[in-house]
């Protein structure tokens, strides 16, 4: 045996025995036998430096150093997920999925692990990438640690496709945790707070060696790629499982909502028999088809669902309240605590939300109030121990004025939160705003982050977001903890913003109710800032889901003689303010005025793909058969009541072919 082949053997062999031992929980060797055998692989890849392979077992010990970790874009979206709370909240959700689809609709029930989303990449059985869920469009390329956690393959088995994504969850099982805990506290180092934002951190580390040190493991879950070879959740799960992957066996294929509120009532009661932390149960339909035809809200997939277990809940004392004044000029009275320990977290503030909330739970400084840590990441208060009040105490009064400013503050009619409406001398505002400005969904400026934008206005460098295409080195060398080279990066960082689109740009500017899909249907429907600071308002409404609310907050924001000014600077300064001429070149109004419907499978473009043509080409798409529908595009296997609402409406049913000749 020459030694390539005796090199490919070792890692075959190791791969199978890592498999067994961390996959399995079934080790068919003593850990001294594997590392003698691991020492043999290392002693000849270093000798052999020809015969590199970036996914040997040897590399899961870590050693690379990651600096800055390179921000990349998914493939394909990582969505956040509604959440449900009780029987009800379940109920409405199916019949909103009945509503669109045909036939018999099952659900794949599974455990919602608390961890670290992450995406993998395979290209020919082996993992190419390894990207943190981001803001879901985005994430930080973290391979090299997260090569070092022995559940990940790094070379698949069997009948895997030929490039596919997976995701997963990062966790720490609580009994690595506890360990890892002993060890800070007999070194004298303070002990980290919970498994899951251990877990998180550690993937940010830039040692890989010492993320390799920590017991972590990635539960997979969902396989997501064109022309996948499964049809249902239930299935992928199981051939994740053979190609190699961790994968919970906790799942259960349900009929109704009563069997999966018995699969969620079980593990309500047993979930903390598990070696891991769980925080409630994903459904999703099963069928792969139907969740096509489905297809997501602008934040989530309409055919899945997180139910949240109960909520845990501690009381502790209100001892003050303060006022927070947003981006927007919203303010959100903030409830100032006794600390107290919630859910692995010591809890110090909670939200209030606004006048109506605090009034309704009658809440007073000095209250003993019930705390609760739910489906939301900030703490709330769900009610007042009464029994436990000063008789002496007196019903809040909101304040009547802004707390940075001392501007009187409005409240607009059918409006839950007042607002300070000094947008232009407000330093929250004004803060709060660049910082919008900068974030990822929209300039997404490297070098330049939140805190950074304080002090550059605190400095009075900055007063507006124009202003940052004004900045030099050497205004921002002399900033706190601002060395040479981070003001370098910082200036052309914001040069390199030039080249964001401009629907980008557009929810970067702040309009208020103006969040991503509505920036990019303005975009591409005015095409131009110009022509969308000369519309009427009945031109914003008779675009595609803009609505009066939204149409009447864009005429007050271009209004506004700052606003304006700050535009024209950011198109003298070379910020995109229209389309691209090849965003223009792939659109047409070819399906003006029509109304699609896409059901069944397609062969020649994916369902997503044909529905983007639709879009580009001046169509709309929407999701259920009405009279206002002009065509429905009905591949293989569409649902038989849409097709018969199509007939009895007189809606045209069309082909794939019919509708690519359309174009």
């Amino acid at each position: 045996m020459n030694t390539e082949e005796q090199i490919n053997q070792l890692r075959a062999q190791l791969r199978e025995h890592n498999y067994n031992y961390y996959v399995l929980d079934n080790p068919t060797i003593s850990d001294y036998d594997f590392d003698l055998l691991l020492k043999s692989l290392q002693a000849l890849e270093t000798a052999h430096p020809e015969f590199y392979d970036p996914n040997s077992p040897t590399l899961r010990v870590g050693g690379e150093v990651t600096k800055n970790f390179e921000t990349v874009p998914h493939t394909f979206r990582m969505y956040s997920l509604d959440n449900s709370y009780s029987k009800e909240d379940l109920e409405d959700w199916e019949k909103r999925v009945k509503k669109m689809i045909d036939g018999e609709v099952h659900y794949t029930c599974e455990l919602k692990y608390d961890g670290a989303s992450m995406s993998l990449t395979y290209e020919d059985g082996k993992l190419v990438r390894a990207v943190t869920r981001g803001d879901g469009f985005q994430g930080d390329n973290v391979t090299t640690n997260i090569k070092t956690i022995k559940s990940v393959p790094l070379q698949l088995k069997g009948d895997y496709p030929q490039k596919f994504e997976i995701r997963g969850e990062i966790v720490l099982p609580y009994e690595g945790f506890i360990k890892m805990n002993e060890e800070r506290i007999a070194n004298g180092e303070e002990p980290y707070k919970n498994p899951r934002n251990t877990a998180s951190g550690s993937l940010k580390l830039q040692d890989s060696a010492e993320v390799a040190k920590r017991p972590l493991e990635c539960l997979l879950y969902s396989l997501v790629g064109e022309k996948l070879p499964i049809k249902t959740q239930f299935e992928s799960l199981e051939k994740a499982r053979q190609w190699g992957f961790k994968v919970p066996d906790i799942a259960a294929l349900a009929k109704s909502t009563d069997e999966v509120l018995a699969f969620v009532n079980y593990w309500d009661k047993h979930r903390h028999e598990l070696p891991y932390e769980t925080d409630g149960v994903v459904i999703k339909v099963n069928s792969l088809q139907q969740q096509e035809e489905l297809g997501y809200t602008a934040k989530a997939p309409r055919w899945a669902m997180a139910y949240k277990f109960k909520a845990e809940q501690v009381t502790t004392i209100l001892e003050h309240i303060t006022y927070q004044v947003g981006r927007t000029g919203a303010i959100t009275p903030v409830a100032n605590l006794q600390p107290v320990e919630l859910a692995g977290t010591i809890v110090k503030r909670a939200s209030l939300h606004n006048a109506d909330q605090i009034a309704k739970l009658d809440i007073r400084e000095g209250d003993t109030v019930y705390v609760e840590k739910g489906g939301e990441i900030i703490p709330k208060i769900i009610g007042v121990d009464v029994t436990k009040r000063n008789t002496a105490s007196a019903p809040t009064q909101y304040i009547a004025a802004c707390p940075e400013c001392d501007t009187l503050l409005v409240r607009a009619e059918g409006e839950a939160q007042h607002y300070c409406p000094n947008s232009t001398g407000c330093p929250p505002q004004i803060i709060g705003r660049i910082q919008h400005f900068i974030s990822r969904k929209a300039m997404d400026i490297e070098g330049l982050g939140g805190e950074t934008v304080a002090l550059l206005v605190e400095n009075g460098l900055i007063e507006n977001y124009a202003d940052l295409y004004t900045l030099t080195t050497s205004q921002v060398i002399p900033l706190e903890r601002m060395a040479a080279k981070s003001a370098e990066n910082l200036v052309a960082g914001v040069a390199a913003s030039k080249q964001i689109p401009f629907e980008r740009v557009l929810f970067g500017l702040g309009i208020r109710y103006v969040g991503e899909t509505v920036a990019k249907k303005l975009a591409k429907h005015f095409k131009s800032i110009d022509a969308l600071m000369a519309a009427s308002f009945e031109q914003l409404i008779a675009v595609d889901e803009i609505g009066d609310r939204i149409a009447e907050s864009v005429l007050e924001f271009f209004t506004s003689e700052s606003h304006r000014t700050s535009i024209a600077r950011l198109k003298e300064y070379g910020v995109q303010l229209s389309l691209s001429e090849e965003a223009l070149a792939n659109q047409t109004d070819t399906l003006a005025g029509n109304t699609f419907v896409v059901s069944g499978v397609f062969t020649k473009v994916s369902r997503t793909e044909l529905k983007k043509l639709i879009e580009d080409n001046g169509g709309k798409v929407s999701s259920s058969i009405s009279s206002k529908t002009s065509y429905v595009v009905a591949g293989d296997n569409m649902g038989p009541s849409k097709r018969t609402k199509a007939e009895t409406l007189g809606v045209a049913i069309i082909s794939e072919d019919d509708f690519l000749a359309m174009l």
